[in-house]
């Protein structure tokens, strides 16, 4: 649902509506949500009454990132259990929604399992409702307490590969704020740290093709902070590095496989590759819920395919603003195929670092993975 009046110019007003929120108005619980693919043009919220209703929030990325998705899929749960619904199905629907994202399934699983835990100590559906609730608003504070320990620990980080104390210049791919986190993000968060501490000389801010994420949502959060940041096509970002504009690459991660291998957004893989060849510091920034011990290496990932008319057509995120249809305006010719996956994968030995709540692994390798992991209570290690 819109509100008309949650609009606020982009880049002078905080955003008015938090991310994700759960509320229980007179006709029954609901979860909102901050609709991303109407930003930055407005501010608007979509009330989520039931599951289905949150994966196709969730499928169109109106909710995304992944450590919101896992706050999203517990909420689901919740609202499931709150509903009466069944929670198997339940379950197996958000988990199915966008199987890239590993904190999708952790959250799902996670609510799920206080409300089997509920049932089986002899609690009745409410009450086991009530327990599926709390643990989702549990995860939700812990990800926002992850959120500032590793802006603490990338900035750290960041201090200590670049020396000199002179402004560091951090180029960033797709979105990574408090649109995607309990919190204020991942790498972004780390990059707003540096902006606070007035050691953040430039954000380089890619578009992120073909959905514009970081041109959309990115550029939204550095305005809204008063962040120095310059937007570039995807494409551009070689350039830079020739031209020795580029300090550190900040990204996040949809998946860690147990090798370090890190799924994220498409064309992250790109600059790693540069930044390797360029001697800049390439570092991926995630809470340990997004580490998947299940996932041996890069190759069992599950890289989630995206419609190929986002590639082949242009359609305006907001289309929907002013109550019409979305309708795409075709850039290739009819009947043109699109490969379109939604994430690609980076090798463990072009990372320089992968950043957590625990702490930061450098070099990145299994064992040295498994090692930070086994710090946090969020990561069971097999």
């Amino acid at each position: 649902m819109a509100d008309q009046d949650a609009q606020s110019p982009v880049g002078i007003d905080p955003p008015a509506l938090p991310a994700l929120r759960w509320a229980e108005p007179p006709e029954g619980p609901a979860l909102v949500l901050l609709d991303q693919t109407r930003l930055p043009a407005e501010e608007a919220e979509l009330v989520c009454t039931d599951v289905p209703a949150l994966v196709r929030a969730i499928r169109t990325l109106a909710v995304r990132g992944a450590p919101l998705l896992g706050i999203a899929g517990a909420y689901g749960v919740a609202l499931a259990a709150a509903r009466g619904d069944d929670m198997v199905s339940a379950a197996e629907l958000l988990e199915r929604a966008r199987p890239t994202a590993v904190n999708l399934g952790y959250g799902v699983r996670r609510a799920e399992r206080a409300y089997r835990e509920a049932i089986g100590k002899g609690a009745d559906p409410q009450r086991a409702a009530a327990a599926t609730l709390a643990e989702a608003r549990m995860l939700h504070r812990e990800d926002a307490e992850a959120s500032g320990r590793m802006a603490r620990h990338g900035l750290a980080l960041l201090d200590e590969l670049l020396p000199g104390g002179g402004g560091h210049r951090l180029l960033t791919h797709c979105n990574t704020g408090a649109l995607v986190s309990g919190g204020e993000g991942t790498a972004f968060a780390v990059a707003l740290a540096a902006h606070r501490g007035s050691r953040l000389r430039q954000l380089w801010v890619d578009e992120t093709r073909p959905l514009l994420q970081g041109a959309r949502l990115t550029a939204y959060e550095a305005a809204r902070n008063g962040m120095p940041y310059s937007l570039l096509t995807d494409n551009a970002a070689g350039s830079l590095f020739a031209a020795g504009e580029v300090d550190a690459v900040l990204i996040g991660a949809d998946r860690i496989a147990a090798d370090g291998s890190v799924a994220n957004k498409v064309g992250s893989y790109p600059l790693a590759v540069l930044a390797k060849y360029h001697h800049v510091p390439f570092i991926v920034v995630a809470p340990t819920t997004t580490v998947d011990p299940g996932t041996a290496d890069g190759a069992s990932i599950i890289v989630e395919q995206r419609p190929g008319a986002e590639v082949t057509e242009l359609t305006s995120p907001w289309a929907g603003v002013a109550g019409e249809d979305a309708v795409g305006l075709p850039v290739a010719p009819v009947g043109t195929a699109a490969y379109n996956p939604a994430f690609d994968v980076t090798p463990p030995e072009l990372i320089t670092a992968i950043v957590t709540e625990e702490g930061a692994v450098s070099p990145v390798t299994g064992v040295g993975l498994a090692e930070l992991c086994a710090r946090s209570s969020q990561v069971t290690i097999s």
